[in-house]
């Protein structure tokens, strides 16, 4: 992309950002909370942006400062200008790829919280060792990132791990992460249950939802059916002796496909009723929003040509090989073979290869 070309686009945004700048400060916007959320969204935005363009004027300026520098008879001088434009001419390549990036509008979900769901799937009582086991990882993965990660409903295998639990994950751009790890995980190695040493698979699914905003999503609260019941486990007797656990169920009307669902939920996180109670609002919230708008992801996984992060949960990810130690992301042909740090909740750079891709399958699609 020409210099020009990039500035031209970049310049038009000055006058968006000074119009937002306003607006975000106007108190009939900060009003409406579903549009000032928005703008203050995209004021961060094109804050990030117009700073690379800051930076990216700066290194032309100083390009143009070297050239008219290497006129100069003076040997010092001439050396000092040919040591900045080079210094100059290394920089913009990296800018212009930065701000190419940037330019590229954002899935307005990425800077959310999330839920994160995890139910093993194939493997019986194995499954729900490894649906534990990526429940760590997650645990520890989100612990490293200083998000919270809280345990809002959870039902335990028979010989450990879960069956089901589902977390709420809070903390800076948590969807746009997470959305990447959305699918079924494979995993080949020898059960604790078997007694011949052979390598069996199972899976677990992942599911990574959005979370909804209260103005986002339209629920008539008088026909949520309400139970409560003692909640188990740890927690000591208090646990035990209150009905502190809530379950809702909500009958509801798919938009897309006219099909009516009855949706039950399940919150037991802390050992206060009306906390649990808008946890498991907050969750028929997310899930609402999440089927209402999966007809938007499935425009954009037909769209695309690779799974990164279509959200489409019945998608085989990511194999997990304890007998080589090899962890193998089928999206991008990613391997490495540090299962150990990986199920210890290193993921991150699994994660950056996965950005990586669906940022270059984006930058085609873009007009930049």
């Amino acid at each position: 992309m020409a210099n020009n070309t990039i500035l031209e686009k970049l310049d038009g945004l000055v006058s968006r950002f000074e119009e937002v700048s306003t607006l975000v400060t106007d108190p009939n916007v900060i009003a409406d909370q579903q549009r000032f959320v928005k703008l203050t969204r995209e004021y961060k935005d094109l804050e990030n942006i117009l700073q690379a363009r800051k930076e990216y004027m700066a290194v032309l300026s100083g390009l143009e400062e070297a050239r008219s520098l290497m006129g100069e008879d003076d040997p010092d001088m001439k050396e000092m200008a040919r040591e900045q434009m080079a210094e100059c001419e290394a920089r913009l390549p990296e800018l212009e790829e930065r701000i190419k990036l940037l330019l590229i509008p954002k899935d307005p979900e990425d800077a959310r919280n999330a839920v994160l769901e995890i139910r093993g799937g194939t493997g019986g009582d194995e499954a729900a060792l490894f649906a534990g086991d990526l429940f760590k990882m997650y645990q520890r993965y989100c612990e490293s990132k200083g998000w919270q990660f809280a345990v809002q409903s959870a039902s335990e295998g028979a010989v450990g791990g879960f069956k089901e639990v589902v977390v709420m994950v809070s903390g800076e751009n948590v969807y746009g992460t997470l959305k990447y790890e959305s699918g079924v995980h494979r995993v080949q190695r020898v059960p604790v249950t078997e007694t011949q040493g052979r390598v069996h698979t199972s899976a677990a699914t992942v599911a990574v939802l959005p979370e909804a905003d209260e103005f986002e999503v339209h629920i008539n609260e008088g026909e949520i059916k309400w139970d409560t019941f003692r909640s188990s486990g740890a927690g000591g007797q208090n646990v035990n002796k209150v009905e502190s656990g809530v379950r809702l169920r909500y009958m509801w009307k798919n938009p897309n496909t006219g099909v009516v669902d009855e949706i039950l939920i399940e919150c037991t996180e802390t050992r206060d009723q009306p906390k649990n109670k808008e946890r498991a609002l907050s969750r028929l919230r997310s899930y609402i929003y999440d089927k209402e708008h999966q007809k938007y992801v499935d425009d954009i996984a037909n769209r695309r040509k690779t799974l990164v992060s279509t959200g489409d949960r019945s998608a085989k990810i990511r194999t997990y090989n304890f007998p080589q130690g090899r962890i193998t992301d089928h999206r991008i042909n990613y391997t490495i073979y540090n299962l150990a740090a990986f199920m210890n909740g290193d993921i991150q750079d699994c994660i950056d290869h996965l950005i990586v891709a669906e940022n270059a399958e984006r930058l085609k699609e873009s007009e930049l």
